[in-house]
């Protein structure tokens, strides 16, 4: 081989090295348009949200909203919307009695945790939300509509109504809806201080298929209410006690043995639906007879559905039952 054929098969291969590379160049910039336009796009007609089970593109106006608790339902329903359907709690009262102006008719899709997943593909949801969502159920969920997974605490239930509402664009209406709250809570504080002086309460629930009953501490969201009104707590005694060592639980389950820690001024009592056996296992017994709150004839009896979970709203109906039982008469 001379030297020329030599040089003329190096400047070949550098010309072919050369276009190898302005090619690649030309598919990464290609590729990068395309990705931004597809970013774009997705943008246009998404929201990407980040939750306890991951990411979800939603809709920026959703219509189709599911909810797969009373909890998220609530919440809904509070910052003006109108989701199509949800489920109904397995043991504790229904909020659709308070609901039911605000949401008209909707559809059933069964007990929380087993909902109906065929009725949820026929209903097409543009967005499904929910507080008790497990992975199992997130996955399948996923692939029927965007779905998010809302943190729930009992007694952190404003900071959850921010959440829902920063996701749904609502975010001045959160701030509506929590202000009115606190005018009420100030003006029922004033009045129960005027005519009442401090309260202690206890608030029990009773539940459906056992002969248990528990009063609800600091850690519940009824007791976050009444400590919002500041004058009205629980008993201290109540306080110190704990269903689990070092636990945050919202209750703890009482035997007819200690009834005595149910002694307070006044006492609510949230009756789970069909729970009125339970009650009277307790209701015989010459202990509870014997209750000072009792004999006094303080005792109140309120629905579970408000009074054990919620958000704004219950916590406008647990303040109307305040009213009602404390005063006889409808508070502003």
């Amino acid at each position: 081989m001379n030297k020329y054929s030599c040089g003329k098969q190096l400047k070949f291969g550098l010309l072919g090295i050369l276009l190898a590379i302005l090619l690649q160049n030309c598919w990464v910039a290609g590729d990068y348009h395309f990705q931004s336009y597809r970013s774009e796009l997705i943008s246009s007609t998404c929201r990407v949200v980040s939750h306890r089970l991951g990411e979800s593109c939603i809709a920026r106006n959703p219509q189709r909203i599911i909810a797969m608790d009373q909890e998220s339902l609530e919440i809904l329903v509070s910052l003006g919307l109108h989701p199509i359907a949800t489920t109904i709690p397995n043991r504790v009262g229904s909020k659709t009695a308070m609901l039911q102006a605000k949401t008209g008719e909707i559809a059933n899709l069964g007990k929380e945790g087993s909902p109906n997943l065929e009725k949820i593909v026929q209903l097409d949801p543009d967005l499904i939300v929910g507080m008790f969502i497990s992975p199992q159920v997130y996955e399948l969920l996923s692939k029927i509509a965007p779905t998010v997974s809302v943190e729930y605490s009992q007694t952190e239930w404003k900071k959850t109504l921010r959440q829902v509402a920063n996701l749904m664009n609502q975010s001045a209406k959160a701030d509506e809806l929590l202000s009115e709250y606190h005018q009420r809570v100030q003006r029922l504080r004033q009045q129960i201080a005027e005519k009442m002086g401090g309260l202690e309460i206890t608030v029990m629930r009773f539940y459906t298929d056992v002969h248990l009953t528990q009063f609800l501490n600091q850690n519940s969201f009824v007791v976050s209410i009444l400590e919002d009104l500041e004058i009205v707590t629980i008993p201290e005694h109540q306080r110190r006690q704990r269903q689990v060592p070092y636990s945050d639980w919202g209750y703890i389950n009482i035997s007819l043995e200690h009834l005595d820690l149910l002694e307070s001024d006044i006492m609510f009592i949230a009756l789970d639906p069909g729970s009125e056996s339970s009650f009277l296992y307790y209701k015989e017994s010459p202990l509870w007879q014997n209750l000072e709150v009792i004999k006094s004839d303080q005792v109140y009896f309120v629905d579970s559905g408000h009074w054990i979970f919620g958000n704004v709203l219950s916590a406008h109906a647990i303040l109307d039952d305040l009213c009602q039982h404390l005063f006889q008469k409808k508070c502003p």
